[in-house]
């Protein structure tokens, strides 16, 4: 581990000027690209006390071995330099936006004298106009098949084309009517050309305009007595209608825009793009993709790319500095930049990001958050598609039997146990500030959880002693029960089941691994508390959830799990889970505090009334609303509580007598 200090600049010799700075390593391999508005303000951040610095930040400080930097004269052109640097060195401790896959797009090969319509995925080519991303080929091929009625254009490969033309006969789709024909003759290179000039200005979102020249048409032909043509036509404008159903609109208003949500965790960040053009969604576009290469366990991005705002930067810059380079079409309809962008959170250098985006589109590029109407509830829809996309992330890596396998040998080999932990129970507390104290055990077998093992604790005696004295306390009744559980055993063929009911008893397995949410005090208290009560086979370690630790008892040091492995987000996963447990289970104990002192006050009211009012009315918000007489139809309650119950929640809050 490298000591900053030792390659440290001086302060005066840092400009104090817009640039792009790069950490290097030993080996002089780039780690790390940043821009900012003032070099030295920025660079001398680096340098603080490193306990006060963010975790990701220290471990790329300590890691780096010098750090250069080149000034420019706007912050647009550093945004542009950082962009290059990034793509060129590649830097382990960037976030990176990568696609996990490759999204098929309609592409249209304009660059050929007979120009193709197919599904196509890969990189851009130049002459070749592209239409997409679309989350589906089938989506593609469907609304493709559609538009060929109207659109009689080319779909077929070099070889079908060439091989039919000396044939002198179509394929089948040109005997249907969804081809012109172009490979025998039926139509000239320019008719064909003009056939796919409209059908991209249909899909660049001119519908509209077509839909009303095709019904001027049908209405001249049937004046014209044409009506075969009129009939043709009206097929038409019905399969162009439900082509444009099939892309609903989104804004009314014929916004071209697009429109990015997040959802992230410590390691890991979700991204969902929507593509809306003329008020249409016409492409969708996501990813799960990992912050960091190999950041210290479960650091997020570093002090300038920390929260939302950070992640737009990153993303703003990557995504559409790659799709400009894709893109070799100046015009401003195919523009790989719409005019706005539309992101949860702006961040700090936004104008200069606007500045960029529109030197990228040639036209202005407007960067915003929606704050109401159509907007807004669109950037809800994609956000919940984020949060959506990354909770089907986790569980299809949770039910992966591989990786769960996998995680408990990791576990094993980086603690050093006899066995592969098969049953891993975890403890958390949650309180506020002090009231309303309750702790959760959650049980995972064999990585899966087992909720019907889950137990949850009111914390008696321990909230004084606060998160340690709590752990203590749930520690030891867990354990206590466990001991004496076992020592009722009277059948030894059926150990932990309960003669009487037939059932596991409710403490009668110890876990191999106890994880409790937290560092090395709340570990070193487990690990007395079981030494105390003579528990000698169960593993303890904490999880520390700023920097996802791992502590040992006894150890000075942390284990420190690599942040792709498989054991630590097992770990998580299980810390999440007590974490979730104890918060519901905390907001279940207020809710009924609260509610219990609300009738508190009503003189001569005991428990068993309180707890028929609330069951008949279901909530105290209902009671609140009931009258007197609804009151007092409840069994047990006379019109004389009735109406001190009614008075009683008739009051402000706060008010006391």
């Amino acid at each position: 581990m490298a000591d900053p200090s030792t390659y440290r600049p001086a302060t005066g010799t840092i400009p104090d000027a817009p640039g792009v700075y790069k950490f290097r390593d030993a080996t002089r391999r780039v780690i790390y690209v940043g821009k900012a508005k003032s070099l030295r303000s920025r660079l001398s951040s680096y340098f603080a006390d490193l306990s006060t610095l963010h975790p990701r930040t220290r471990q790329m400080v300590t890691t780096a071995a010098g750090v250069e930097w080149t000034v420019v004269g706007t912050e647009v052109e550093a945004l542009q330099l950082e962009y290059s640097w990034i793509k060129e060195f590649d830097p382990r401790f960037n976030v990176r936006y990568r696609d996990d896959k490759s999204y098929p797009v309609l592409a249209v090969t304009l660059n050929e004298e007979y120009p193709r319509l197919h599904v196509y995925r890969g990189p851009r080519r130049k002459g070749v106009r592209y239409f997409g991303p679309y989350a589906h080929a089938w989506a593609i091929r469907e609304t493709l098949d559609l538009l060929l009625r109207v659109f009689p254009a080319r779909t077929c490969s070099a070889g079908v084309f060439k091989r039919h033309g000396q044939i002198g006969r179509p394929c089948l789709l040109g005997y249907i009517g969804k081809c012109s024909a172009p490979c025998v003759g039926k139509v000239s290179a320019d008719e064909h050309r003009a056939i796919v000039a409209d059908f991209c200005e249909f899909l660049a979102g001119r519908t509209d305009a077509m839909v009303r020249r095709l019904e001027r048409d049908m209405l001249a032909a049937s004046e014209e007595l044409e009506f075969e043509r009129a009939a043709r036509l009206r097929d038409d404008v019905g399969a162009l209608r439900k082509a444009m159903e099939k892309q609903a609109v989104v804004l009314g208003d014929g916004t071209d825009a697009d429109v990015v949500a997040f959802a992230e965790d410590e390691l890991e960040v979700s991204v969902q793009v929507f593509h809306v053009r003329g008020g249409r969604v016409r492409g969708q576009r996501g990813w799960v993709t990992d912050k960091v290469e190999e950041p210290l366990a479960g650091s997020s991005v570093d002090a300038q790319e920390t929260g939302v705002g950070g992640l737009v930067d990153q993303f703003l810059s990557q995504f559409y500095g790659d799709q400009a380079e894709l893109s070799d079409n100046t015009e401003a309809a195919a523009s790989p930049v719409p005019r706005e962008v539309l992101v949860p959170e702006l961040p700090e250098d936004h104008e200069a990001i606007e500045e960029w985006l529109s030197g990228l589109r040639g036209a202005r590029v407007q960067l915003r958050v929606p704050q109401r109407g159509d907007k807004r509830a669109l950037m809800e829809t994609v956000q919940r598609n984020a949060a959506e996309a990354f909770a089907q992330h986790k569980l299809r890596r949770a039910g992966d039997l591989t990786a769960r396998s996998a995680a408990l040998q990791e576990l094993q080999d980086a603690l050093g146990l006899d066995s592969a932990p098969l049953r891993i129970e975890c403890t958390d507390v949650s309180h506020v500030q002090g009231t309303d104290v309750v702790a959760s055990l959650v049980v995972f077998e064999d990585g899966l959880a087992r909720k019907s093992e889950y137990r949850r604790f009111a914390i008696r005696e321990g909230a004084e002693g606060g998160d340690v004295g709590s752990i203590a306390e749930v520690v030891r009744r867990r354990f206590a029960r466990y001991q004496a559980e076992t020592a009722q055993e009277t059948d030894t063929d059926r150990p932990g089941i309960d003669p009487e009911t037939g059932k596991p008893r409710r403490f009668a397995y110890p876990p191999n691994l106890l994880v409790v949410d937290g560092g090395a005090p709340q570990v070193a208290v487990a690990a007395d508390v079981l030494a105390e009560l003579g528990v000698t086979d169960v593993a303890v370690i904490g999880l520390a959830k700023r920097l996802e630790e791992v502590w040992v008892p006894g150890e000075p040091d942390p284990v420190i799990l690599p942040r792709t492995s498989e054991a630590l987000y097992l770990l998580q996963r299980v810390r999440d889970e007590a974490h979730r447990f104890a918060i519901s289970y905390h907001r279940q104990k207020r809710s009924q505090r609260m509610t219990t002192s609300a009738l508190d006050e009503v003189p001569g009211l005991g428990q068993t009334r309180k707890a028929a009012l609330l069951k008949h009315f279901g909530s105290l918000r209902k009671l609140r609303q009931a009258s007197v007489e609804e009151i007092s139809e409840v069994p047990g309650v006379g019109r004389r509580t009735a109406e001190a119950v009614h008075a009683s929640l008739a009051k402000p809050e706060g008010v006391q007598t």
